[in-house]
């Protein structure tokens, strides 16, 4: 078993994939002629977007939506960075909004909270241990 790929369900997938690019450097892999699916090359695992109406389908019961919600979601993706105060503030000069800035933990690794315009929560960090 592996992980496959993390899919982000959002409001616009070409919106979302833009910020992506531009906040941090990653290229766009694909976008549906529909404008509903996109995948972004982030390395060995894929990060994927999808549309509200995508997630409507796959659950009818609904689904929170990262961006209409008040408080960020109990999940995040973790992005790794040597210069984690760099990539944090280009990310808020792309359009994240902060919400922690760059801290040292106890253990050494500098980690900091953004989230996207999506309502994605991101963690900027350096690798566990450097």
């Amino acid at each position: 078993m592996k992980l496959g790929y993390t899919i982000l369900y959002v409001a616009d997938v070409a919106s979302s994939l833009r910020f992506y690019e531009r906040a941090f450097g990653f290229k766009q892999r694909f976008l549906h002629e529909s404008g509903t699916y996109g995948e972004l090359e982030t390395g060995e695992t894929t990060l994927l977007f999808a549309a509200h109406e995508l997630g409507i389908v796959n659950f009818p019961g609904g689904h929170i939506r990262a961006n209409e919600s008040t408080a960020p979601l109990g999940m995040e993706i973790g992005l790794v960075t040597l210069d984690v105060a760099s990539a944090h503030a280009h990310a808020l000069k792309e359009g994240a909004t902060e919400l922690s800035a760059p801290v040292t933990k106890p253990w050494g690794q500098i980690v900091s909270y953004v989230q996207a315009p999506d309502g994605c929560l991101i963690e900027l960090c350096t690798p566990v241990g450097e």
